[in-house]
């Protein structure tokens, strides 16, 4: 038995790191794909390979968001620093920011969920009252500090959170995929294309930041992830804009806030299903079809997130650095192309035509973001409007 489970927690990596590398190709689906085939492992292990699998797709996830401009659901915000660290050769300080920021959120998950055992069964629905108000104060917030135009901005906001409230609410599968791949990476891929952006040779330097950087996105991370890993609709993107409006963080900050988030969401997310059964990302949702987590197997996915974690950080540092040394030999323009094309074949595959109507659609609305000026923090809308209708008592 832990001969098979040291082989599905080194799979688990393995995958995790192609899932994490491919645009577009969620660990989602692949918990999806196993619980609904029938395999010859025991359900101890398919757990540790799924803890261990989403466990690193959060460390390398960040890679083809940050050098190619293509997120998932969970890195949409780091487009808009990573890009422009890319653009002044400092794409893999960017990415080490955000693995700085993963493993600040696997040293909280040992600290945090101890105190999350005995605090969340008594807040749970407190929390879950108060949310719809907590994302209204933070929207509005977020509103009050665009300088250029807060008429537009507000334009911006309403018209993608109306846009996400149609995608969610469509027949489309999986429909976060073609809506924020919309609305921050083929329109950044198209923007790159029409202006014949042009990558600098990247710099790989020994990073250096001071400790009292990490303090803010450390406080950040702890208050807004616990809450959004048991809350259905508040995911690491809305989590992120709370933090960075209760913290006021420089683009530094913001990168190893967005790392510490994705991770630790994921992390807390198994407590939250050894705690109250509630299942908040898709790995936990396949464990729960698996196996019921007793307190044994929650502190060997805890073990298995350790290890992976040292893992991930090892390959995705060594990954970016090959990126780094590479990429500024390429055609960039090519590069975005076939980015582009492989993310709409992606889409075209996996949510049909409706997800193709979303992603021209939220495109759209994504350039016309880009071309007036306004912060693309704004598009977040998508997301954080329909969580608010979600949440509100009425």
């Amino acid at each position: 038995m832990i001969i098979e489970i040291i082989i599905a927690l080194i799979v688990g990596i393995l995958i995790g790191t192609i899932t994490g590398l491919l645009p577009g190709i969620h660990t989602n689906l692949i918990s999806a794909i196993l619980i609904s085939i029938t395999l010859p492992f025991e359900p101890l292990a398919l757990v540790i390979f799924i803890s261990s699998m989403a466990i690193t797709h959060t460390f390398l996830d960040f890679i083809p968001s940050i050098y190619l401009g293509a997120p998932d659901e969970d890195t949409t915000l780091s487009v808009m620093p990573g890009h422009s660290f890319l653009l002044k050769g400092r794409a893999h300080k960017a990415l080490c920011l955000t693995l700085i920021g993963s493993n600040l959120a696997v040293a909280l998950t040992i600290i945090i969920i101890p105190i999350f055992i005995l605090i969340i069964p008594h807040v749970y629905n407190f929390i879950q009252r108060m949310m719809g108000f907590i994302l209204i104060w933070a929207s509005i917030f977020l509103l009050s500090r665009e300088k250029k135009s807060k008429i537009l901005a507000c334009i911006i906001f309403i018209l993608s959170g109306f846009l996400g409230f149609i995608s969610l609410n469509s027949n489309a599968s999986q429909p976060l995929l073609p809506l924020l791949t919309g609305l921050f990476g083929s329109s950044t891929l198209i923007y790159s294309i029409s202006v014949k952006t042009k990558v600098p040779k990247q710099k790989i330097e020994k990073l250096k930041i001071d400790k009292k950087q990490m303090i803010k996105p450390a406080i950040a991370t702890s208050l807004v992830s616990p809450i959004s890993s048991f809350l259905p609709g508040l995911g690491s993107s809305q989590a992120a804009i709370i933090g960075d409006a209760i913290t006021k963080l420089n683009k530094e900050q913001f990168l190893i806030l967005l790392g510490s988030i994705n991770t630790l969401v994921m992390s807390t997310s198994f407590a939250t299903l050894y705690l109250i059964n509630k299942t908040r990302t898709g790995a936990a949702v396949a464990i729960s079809q698996l196996m019921s987590i007793e307190l044994k197997i929650l502190a060997l996915i805890i073990a298995s997130i350790i290890i992976s974690a040292l893992v991930a950080t090892i390959l995705a540092f060594n990954l970016s650095k090959l990126f780094a040394k590479h990429l500024h030999k390429i055609n960039y323009s090519k590069i975005s192309v076939c980015v582009l094309i492989f993310l709409t074949l992606i889409i075209a595959i996996f949510t049909s035509w409706q997800g193709l109507a979303i992603l021209i659609v939220s495109t759209i609305l994504g350039l016309f973001c880009i071309y007036s000026g306004i912060r693309r923090g704004f598009l977040m809308g998508s997301l954080l409007i329909p969580t608010i209708l979600f949440y509100l008592p009425f």
